[in-house]
């Protein structure tokens, strides 16, 4: 039964009641402002979260010549790790599979091949273990393995999500290292910071996080960025859906209010462009027509300079944070995340570039980096054609999900435990 178009119409009605309340020119002058006064250099309890590297602008580029530009990388890599979702079982236990692949533009059918596969399992038995060594299969292109998750009274179903995902794709992206000539994209993130918000959600979690086998899955990273660093190739993360809070949250801590959820919300505020902006700096800073959609002005990408980012999550990797204990043989300043803002507004997405301080302190190094993502979302209208192809290496189908975990209740023995919500929705055949 669908509503009724009276009931549309008086859901409709609400929004009139809301927009009446929010005064969008007062958000177009305090994100200026934010940009102006407070980016610059970002404290919170009087330590620096973000700051410039070199130079704070806003810039932009016109869409077709950035899409019709020489690429700066001859070859890029991509990587990323797909999963089933965490399955609880009858029996107690609890399931996440994944699954990583490398791509690479243009494509190399031979590495396409390869994949890492990690099974992660949680169960309520403090008696049982399920750790196994890594195993070659299909002559030795995959390489899987089954761990074992440390033992949580809550978030079992979070825990073997990171450990399976971010050990898969960490393994796959070592594994493959010298695969790598130009330039390595790993979709998503450079670091897994799902594992450094442990300690915001739960102590146990936090005390979790430091534990060996959670702490071998960050090392992978710590070291993949000093094999790129050894081996003098970039290494960057594409977040296609950035998250952070670390600017909000400062905000909000100096006593400025801001509007926004998180920090993509200010940059896209920043980066949006309208009809009757004017030319200055390519993006508004108070004024403005806000009418309609319609009136954004879609020819051109705008994005930011680079910043280094020493809050929130990245706090772990900072050069004053501890990386988990895990030790870092080189200057530990070299880990430190940085990232640059895109914004489609094709599309109306805002996207974020990281790369380690190692390789963003380079200026050339920035500016080849900028060039690659603006020309390769220029021409995808999403992320690089590399990570874009891994990601469909990666990706597990629902139907082959639900292939997979009626494998594993007949190994188990025992059905999955179901919900109205499977039931509703059509999760899984009842």
């Amino acid at each position: 039964m669908t509503l009724d178009p009276i009931h549309v119409e008086n859901i409709a009605q609400l929004a009139y009641g809301i927009a009446g309340d929010v005064d969008t020119t007062d958000h177009d002058d305090l994100a200026g402002r934010v940009w102006r006064d407070w980016l610059p250099e970002l404290r919170r309890d009087g330590r620096v979260v973000i700051e410039p590297l070199d130079g704070h602008e806003r810039r932009r580029a016109p869409i077709d010549d950035a899409a019709l530009t020489d690429r700066p990388f001859e070859t890029v890599h991509g990587l990323d790790s797909g999963t089933i979702n965490p399955t609880t079982f009858k029996n107690g236990l609890v399931v996440d599979v994944a699954h990583a692949a490398m791509a690479s533009a243009p494509s190399d059918l031979d590495l396409h091949r390869n994949r890492t596969i990690v099974a992660t399992v949680h169960a309520g038995d403090s008696t049982a273990s399920f750790d196994g060594e890594w195993r070659e299969r299909d002559g030795g292109h995959t390489r899987q393995r089954v761990l074992h998750a440390p033992r949580v009274n809550r978030y079992a179903e979070g825990v073997v999500h990171a450990l399976a995902l971010y050990l898969a794709e960490g393994t796959h992206a070592l594994d493959h290292a010298d695969a790598v000539d130009d330039l390595l994209v790993l979709d998503g993130p450079i670091y897994p910071k799902e594992l450094f918000t442990w300690d915001d959600r739960n102590p146990e979690l936090g005390a979790l996080a430091r534990e060996a086998k959670p702490r071998a899955v960050v090392e992978k990273y710590v070291r993949l960025v000093e094999r790129f660093v050894e081996r003098d190739v970039p290494l960057a993360g594409f977040v296609k859906n950035p998250s952070s809070g670390t600017i909000v949250r400062a905000l909000a801590r100096k006593g400025v209010e801001p509007p926004w959820p998180d920090d993509t919300a200010l940059f896209t505020r920043l980066l949006e462009r309208r009809e009757g902006d004017g030319d200055g700096g390519g993006t508004r800073d108070g004024g403005g027509d806000r009418g309609g959609r319609s009136d954004r002005v879609d020819d051109e990408l705008t994005f930011t300079t680079w910043f280094r980012s020493r809050g929130g999550a990245d706090a772990t990797m900072a050069a004053d944070g501890d990386a988990l204990g895990i030790e870092r043989e080189l200057d530990p300043e070299l880990y430190e995340p940085t990232f640059m803002v895109v914004y489609d507004p094709r599309t109306d997405v805002t996207y974020k570039l990281e790369a380690p301080y190692a390789f963003a302190r380079d200026a050339e190094t920035r500016d080849r980096l900028t060039r690659q993502v603006l020309a390769d979302v220029a021409t995808t209208r999403g992320p690089p054609e590399a990570v874009g192809k891994a990601d469909e290496l990666a990706r597990i189908s629902a139907s082959e999900k639900a292939a997979l975990r009626r494998k594993f209740e007949e190994r188990f023995d025992s059905d999955q435990q179901a919900t109205y919500d499977d039931r509703r929705w059509g999760k899984e055949p009842y």
